[in-house]
């Protein structure tokens, strides 16, 4: 398989919409990630012990630092797609 003919299949709109995915994907799991450290912090409130607020410490750090690995790959993907919206679309 040739490069061109790699080229004749690929063409822009494809690569844009996997790259929405991405983004889409990127997206739910910071929404997830949020989710689950809310779900710790109102169960951590409502019981009350110090064994909750353990759990709660330990969960923000560690979406944290998930966090903060997926905002490395989103925001980069997140201006290729809106530059290659205005590129492909024109």
């Amino acid at each position: 398989m040739s490069v061109a003919d790699v080229a004749a299949r690929v063409d822009g709109e494809s690569v844009l919409s996997r790259v929405h995915t991405a983004v889409y994907v990127l997206t739910a799991l910071v929404v997830l990630s949020l989710l689950v450290v809310g779900t710790v912090a109102v169960i951590a409130a409502l019981k009350g012990t110090w064994h909750w607020q353990i759990h709660l410490q330990s969960t923000v750090s560690y979406m944290a630092v998930f966090v903060s690995y997926l905002l490395a790959a989103l925001v980069p993907l997140f201006a290729v797609s809106v530059v290659g919206r205005w590129w492909v679309r024109g």
